[in-house]
This record gives structure tokens, C-alpha cells and sequence, in this order.
């Protein structure tokens, strides 16, 4: 291979190792293939048992007892669908954010697109940019790279000729050259592209609880079916009779009604349809959902920690005035802070600099230690121009302690102490005699006898939303930590203005390492300056070893390892695309006040889900309870597939649509199995009764036709039903009045119209039967209320012993 100096590489020879498939291009797949996701939503145990009973009714020519199979299939799409948008997105993560790159072709400064850096490449570095590969330093000045977001090391690191530098990492001071020597696929920012975008799953209560229960279902099916297809096969006539005459033909569509009732398919399409809906709505506010069970965590947050920066406020800095320190200032300090504004490698602040001070004639360095957010100041020399060395940076770090002038200092400090606490951002410059900053292994250090020479203050413009969103978390019982890399009493300034109400901030250079001691402070205080990215993880780990849900906003990469540690990370719209990546919620327009409108989504889709289940999970009891029944006392199951479709879609299905997308404003309690379950095991138990009661009290009547005695048990089940669907949508308001109205008048019109009542084989009650099945719908009724009033104290007690 061609050795490669700092000319770089011709641009014919750029141009063969592109061809050669030496390029930058990153693999575009996902860890999830299409196939993967069909296979996870086609190939279930429910998907299976669904099929075959669907099969069967249409191999037997009962098509119309096969309706259940649609919603089966309609759930299956909406997960596909639902996963391939996922991994859509998550193909178009990166932690490579820069459009394109600065190399040397031909020994001339070139930008070319990211996919076209080549190895062998001469990266050109400077501060602000973002490493697009892997590359060795050949020179550096300065060169300072931030790698927290790939090691998870806070503190930008010193780089050396011949040290690597990371692809993915950033330059946050300094400028050098450095030679390509991993791309594409085998580059470390792809491998943790491929990581970031590996299919992950929020924590969400819902799912998890939806889960389990299937799980329990699992487990009971093959028992129940055993002693449900038993007595199905006896209640015509025994197994032989059946075999031989094929009247198990019946039995096997008596089964199959029954297995499929006791599948809540529509509770996990439901939740599917309110999380989508969710979404949709918050993308139509500029709110992107990563994945959409976030909708639901962010609702169970109850501490949400804030990056002050971007968040609270803009993140635009203004200069705001200078304040010398002594009478006569050191001469050329004014030229001094002109040529920090105007360098070409200064910070957002610093670039400030450049509206307050004239240029005039430019400055020639001939020494220059650049700024840093572990170190917190930058300096500069100008040789005999300007003699001695000029230090830019935070007070409380460039004045470090002087016995000779501690004083004096003590004075500066206390000053520049007011002005943080005011709320305005301060530095100082300060001069030394000295020469240059030393330097040793471990990197620059503060020139001897540095003597302050003006104060410089800066402010922040906070977001004019950013009260008001806070004031909705205080009232709705949620935590808020404002994190911040400033002065404690800037950030603290800005919390105040922003209605927080806090005295002062904490100083993170003074956290515990412990964990468990941290967590104690983060209990004691509620705002934090000075804090290392590493701290923000920490802050984070801490908060949710104390059993906090934690939301974690942020914009820059030092906030990436707290978002991607925290329960839900929300990045801003101004994020690098790496943060965006690990996070779950983005806020594509910037606007803090969006939140509460995400944190009302989430708990809409869950008060509504909630009440959605414990129709869904009622009707799973009554049907387990149904096949033990029926199959112990060998009796034919009360009804067909095609009768069960009515009651399905009357008193849950339809119903269920829209009371999933209803809004809601009930506030988020834990414990959501235990609730739905406290309810509809008891409701389902009493629809069980009423079929009981409606078999014994027909059986002693006389003998009733089957078509007779499938439509009693039709009107005692829908009855009944429809009084749970009523009782759960309380509180009443007017659409939720009609939505249960239009479902008694749908039940009504099955019965009124012919054709109707010839496709679901049912019929008017014969007059033996009608007082019966209106005593057991009234019972039912009266059951339901009671068990309403029991579930509603049970809940308010769940709520005094463990408070939302």
C-alpha cells in the first residue's frame, strides 16, 4: 500500500479505493429484519389457535361463524406495520451527524461527502467538527477530543501525533491532521450505530401486564379445551355417536366459540390502536415517538430532569457588559477578549466577544491552550506584542487560591458570585507575566501569578414557555432537577425566573460518588451546577435506584449517556443525531411546551386502556368460566361463534374503539393488572351466573328449540354486558352517553331486522322464556352496580397506601 503523507491522497487514488469498496459507506440494516418481524407477529400461539379454529369453520361451510378470524388478522398488520415504521426509523439513525467531511486531495483542502472519505484519507480537524472515521493523528495543535459519548469518559482527552481519535467523537479544542484508518462497517461509530439501533423496548407497564396475563391464558387453554371439547362431544350423544353420525361437527363449532372467546384479541389491537393514535397526534405537534409505549412511560414519570441549556433556555447567549477589575486594567485587555471573539476555534460564548470589542489591529499568538468543559478556561500568548499570557475562563477555576493575592481575588469572586446569582453567565480575564501556560502529561496548567483583569458577563434568553411547562409538572405531583454545566448560581438564577423555588444551587463538584449518597442529596435539592456528563449519568442511576421514574432532557452529546440511561430520554430538536438516536421522545420544533401535552397523551392511553381491559378481561372470564361449566355438566355451549360475534362487537369491540380514544385526564396510578383484574373477574364471574341460571331455568321450562335457546343466552349475555360497558364509562358525558345508547339501539336492530336475525340464527323469545332472561338481566344488573361501588373504594384505598 501507497505511503501517505499530509498531502493527502490524488484524487485518482481516492477514486480506485472507492471503488474497491474502501469507502465510508456504513451498513444500512437493522439488527430486525422484515422477515424477523413477520415472523414475531404471524408465528404466536393465539395467531395459531385463531387460524385453526378459522380453518375449521370453513372447511365444516360454517363461514359465518369464521368472523373472528378478521380482527385476528387486522391485529397482526397493525403489529407489523407498527414494527417495519420502527425499524424504518431506526435505519435512519447515525451517530455520524456531519454532512460531510474536510480532507486533503492533491495537498488541497477538500469537502467531500461523508460515504466518499476513503481509507488513507487526510482528515482535516478543527474544533466544532465531528471525527467522520477512524483516523491516527499525524499533527496536532491543541487537539482536544470529547469521547464521553463512546467510552463514557467525561473529560476531553489530550491528542498526540500517532494517538487514535474515534469516529463519532468531536474536537472540542484544538486542530490537526490525521490519517484514515478504519471506514465504513468496521469504523466504531457504525458499530455503535448498529448497537444504537438494535431493537430495544421501553419499560412499559402496559405491555408488560398484557403479557403476562397472556401467559397465564396460555397455561389454561389446553385444560380448559380438554374438558370443553369432552363435554361438548358428550352433550351430542357421546364420542362414538358423534364420530359416527357427525354430529361432532357441532361440538367442534361449540369449542371453537369458546376458545375463541376466551382470547382477549382485541385488548392488545386496542392498545395498539390508542398508543398509534397517541403518536400520530404528538407528530402532528412536532413530537416524534421513537416508540410508541413512550407515550405511556413519559406518563409515569414523576421526576423529570432538565439540561438548563436548550431546555430552559434557548441556549442563545448574549454579551452582556464588561466590569474591570481595577482602575487602570492591564493595557491591550481590550484587544485581547477582540481576538478571543474572533478566533476561528472559540465557543458560542466567546464568539460573543466579537459584537462588545473592536478587532482593530489584529493579534498574532504565539501560544494557545483552548477552552474545554473539563477544564473551563482557555488561554493565549503574544509574544512580545503583548507580553505575559492571557487566561479566559470560569472565575472560581482561573482564580484558584493565592496566598499573596487572596484577597484581592476573595473580592473578584464575591462580585462575579452576584452577578451568577443574578442570573447572568460570568468569566474573567486574567493575565499572568509568565510566558505561556506550562505543560506536562497530564495537559495544561494555570500560568504562576495570574492577576484578574476584567470581569465579562453574559445572559441567556429563557424560553418563554418554559414557566408555564413547569408550573403544569409542579401541579401534576412531578419532580423536576435542573442539571446544569453552569455556575450552581446562574442556574439557580434561571430556576427562580423560571418560578422554581430555590435559594441556591448545588455544586457538583461537592456530589458524593456514592450512589446511594447521591440519591440523598438529589432528594435534598433540586438544582445542580458544575455537573460532568459522567455526573449526569450518575444523577440518573441514582434517582432510579430510589424507585423514580426519570425523564432526562437534553440537546448536546455530553447529555447522551443520562438520556440513554434514563426511563424515557427526550432530546431537543437541536440534538447531534447520536443523542436523537438513543433517545425516545424528540422534540423536532424546539418547544419545551410540548411536554405537557405528551404527558397528557400518556395518560389518556392509559386511563383508557385501563377501562378498555376490563371489558376485554371480563369477557375472558365469563368464557373460561363458561367452558368449565358447560364442560363439567356435559352441556352444549349457549352459543355459536356467529351469536358471540354480536355480544363481542356490542358490548366491547365497537364500544372498546372509542373509549380507547377518548380523552382522558386521569392522573397515572401503578398498579394496573390489579385494578382490571379486581373487576373483571368478579364481572365476568356474574355474566357466568346469569348463563348458568338462564340454562337451569330453560332446561326446567320445557324444550326449546336450539335457535330459542341460543337467543336467551344471547340477550342474558348482552344484557349484562352492556351494563359493564355502561358502569365503565362513567364519569358520563355526552359521547360517552351515546356510544353506550347506540350499542343498546345496534342490539335492538339485530333483533328487528330479518335478514339479521337469519344470519346469527337467533329469534324472539317464545313467552316461557321472556320474564326469565329479563329477572336474570335485572339481577345482573343490580350485581354489576354493587361490584361497580366495592372496585371504586378499593381503588381509592390502593391510592392512600401507595400515592401516584
Amino acid at each position: 500500500m501507497q505511503t501517505v503523507d499530509t498531502r493527502g491522497l490524488t484524487a485518482e487514488e481516492a477514486a480506485e479505493r472507492l471503488r474497491n469498496g474502501l469507502g465510508n459507506a456504513a451498513p444500512a440494516d437493522t439488527s430486525r429484519s422484515l422477515w424477523s418481524i413477520l415472523a414475531a407477529n404471524v408465528f404466536t400461539l393465539f395467531n395459531g389457535i385463531v387460524m385453526t379454529g378459522f380453518g375449521l369453520l370453513l372447511v365444516l361451510g360454517r363461514w359465518q361463524d369464521a368472523l373472528f378470524g378478521f380482527p385476528a388478522l387486522f391485529n397482526t398488520l397493525i403489529g407489523v406495520v407498527q414494527e417495519f415504521k420502527a425499524k424504518r426509523t431506526l435505519d435512519r439513525l447515525a451517530v455520524l451527524n456531519a454532512p460531510s467531511a474536510r480532507v486533503l486531495r492533491d495537498g488541497v483542502e477538500v469537502e467531500v461527502p461523508l460515504e466518499e472519505v476513503v481509507l488513507d484519507d487526510v482528515l482535516v480537524l478543527r474544533t466544532g467538527d465531528q471525527v467522520t472515521a477512524d483516523a491516527r493523528v499525524l499533527d496536532a495543535r491543541g487537539l482536544e477530543i470529547d469521547e464521553s459519548l463512546l467510552t463514557g469518559e467525561s473529560d476531553a482527552i489530550r491528542k498526540r501525533p500517532d494517538d487514535e481519535v474515534l469516529s463519532g467523537s468531536g474536537v472540542v479544542a484544538g486542530s490537526a491532521h490525521a490519517l484514515v484508518i478504519r471506514v465504513g462497517a468496521e469504523s466504531y461509530a457504525a458499530q455503535l450505530t448498529a448497537e444504537a439501533r438494535s431493537f430495544s423496548l421501553v419499560s412499559s407497564e402496559l405491555r408488560e401486564s398484557q403479557n403476562r396475563l397472556l401467559k397465564w391464558i396460555t397455561w389454561l387453554l389446553a385444560p380448559v379445551m380438554a374438558i370443553l371439547i369432552h363435554g361438548q362431544m358428550m352433550s351430542v350423544g357421546g364420542w362414538g355417536f358423534a364420530l359416527r353420525t357427525g354430529a361432532w361437527q357441532e361440538a367442534a363449532v361449540g369449542t371453537v366459540a369458546a376458545v375463541i372467546a376466551m382470547i382477549p384479541l382485541g385488548l392488545v389491537l386496542m392498545t395498539s390502536i390508542a398508543f398509534a393514535a397517541g403518536g400520530v397526534k404528538l407528530a402532528q405537534k412536532q413530537v416524534l415517538i421513537q416508540e410508541l409505549p413512550a407515550v405511556e412511560g413519559l406518563a409515569r414519570v414523576d421526576v423529570l430532569c432538565l439540561d438548563k441549556t436548550g431546555t430552559l433556555t434557548t441556549g442563545e447567549i448574549v454579551f452582556d457588559e464588561s466590569h474591570p477589575v481595577a482602575a487602570a486594567p492591564e493595557p491591550g485587555w481590550e484587544r485581547v477578549l477582540a481576538w478571543i471573539g474572533a478566533d476561528v476555534e472559540a465557543n458560542a460564548t466567546a464568539r460573543c466577544l466579537a459584537e462588545g470589542f473592536a478587532a482593530g489591529t489584529p493579534l498574532t499568538p504565539t501560544g494557545t491552550v483552548p477552552f474545554t468543559s473539563a477544564r473551563k478556561w482557555s488561554a493565549v500568548s503574544f509574544g512580545a506584542e503583548l507580553p505575559g499570557t492571557w487566561v479566559f475562563g470560569a472565575p472560581e477555576m482561573v482564580l484558584a487560591p493565592d496566598a499573596e493575592a487572596a484577597e484581592r481575588n476573595a473580592a473578584v469572586l464575591a462580585r462575579a458570585g452576584e452577578f451568577a446569582a443574578a442570573g447572568r453567565r460570568t468569566l474573567v480575564l486574567a493575565h499572568s507575566p509568565a510566558a505561556e501556560a506550562p505543560e506536562d502529561e497530564r495537559g495544561a496548567h494555570l500560568p504562576a501569578g495570574l492577576a484578574p483583569v476584567a470581569l465579562l458577563t453574559f445572559r441567556e434568553r429563557v424560553r418563554p414557555d418554559a414557566a408555564q411547562t413547569l408550573g403544569y409538572f409542579a401541579e401534576q405531583g412531578v419532580g423536576v432537577r435542573v442539571i446544569s454545566g453552569d455556575d450552581p448560581r446562574t442556574v439557580a438564577a434561571v430556576a427562580r425566573e423560571v418560578g422554581l423555588d430555590v435559594v441556591e444551587g448545588y455544586d457538583a463538584r461537592n456530589l458524593p460518588e456514592d450512589i446511594e449518597e447521591l440519591a440523598d442529596v438529589l432528594d435534598e435539592h433540586r438544582v445542580f451546577g458544575r455537573v460532568t456528563p459522567k455526573q449526569k449519568k450518575d444523577m440518573v442511576i441514582a434517582l432510579k435506584r430510589h424507585g423514580h421514574t426519570v425523564a432526562m432532557t437534553g440537546d448536546g452529546v455530553n447529555d447522551a449517556l443520562a438520556i440513554k440511561e434514563a426511563d424515557i430520554g427526550i432530546a431537543m430538536d437541536t440534538a447531534a443525531q447520536a443523542t436523537k438516536a438513543v433517545s425516545r421522545l424528540v422534540l423536532l420544533d424546539g418547544r419545551f411546551d410540548r411536554m405537557p401535552g405528551v404527558v397528557a397523551e400518556g395518560r389518556k392511553a392509559i386511563a383508557n386502556i385501563e377501562r378498555v381491559s376490563m371489558l376485554f378481561l371480563s369477557k375472558t372470564t365469563y368464557a373460561v368460566a363458561l367452558s368449565l361449566v358447560f364442560g363439567i355438566m356435559l352441556w352444549g355451549f349457549p352459543f355459536l361463534p356467529r351469536q358471540l360475534s354480536i355480544t363481542d362487537g356490542l358490548t366491547i369491540g365497537i364500544p372498546a374503539f372509542f373509549l380507547a380514544l377518548m380523552p382522558n385526564a386521569t392522573r397515572y396510578r401503578a398498579g394496573f393488572l390489579k385494578r382490571s383484574l379486581a373487576f373483571a373477574i368478579p364481572a365476568g364471574l356474574i355474566v357466568t351466573a346469569g348463563l348458568v341460571a338462564q340454562q337451569l331455568i330453560s332446561s326446567s321450562l320445557g324444550d326449546f328449540t336450539p335457535e330459542e335457546l341460543h337467543s336467551a343466552s344471547t340477550l342474558t349475555l348482552a344484557g349484562i354486558a352492556l351494563w359493564v360497558l355502561a358502569v365503565l364509562a362513567r364519569p358520563a358525558n355526552l359521547l360517552r352517553i351515546l356510544v353506550v345508547l347506540a350499542m343498546y339501539a345496534g342490539l335492538a336492530l339485530v333483533w328487528a331486522i330479518p335478514l339479521s336475525r337469519q344470519f346469527f340464527e337467533i329469534t324472539w323469545l317464545p313467552d316461557e322464556l321472556i320474564a326469565p332472561t329479563i329477572a336474570i338481566v335485572a339481577v345482573g344488573i343490580v350485581l354489576v352496580e354493587i361490584l361497580r361501588a366495592w372496585h371504586l373504594r378499593f381503588i381509592a384505598h390502593q391510592d392512600e397506601a401507595v400515592p401516584a
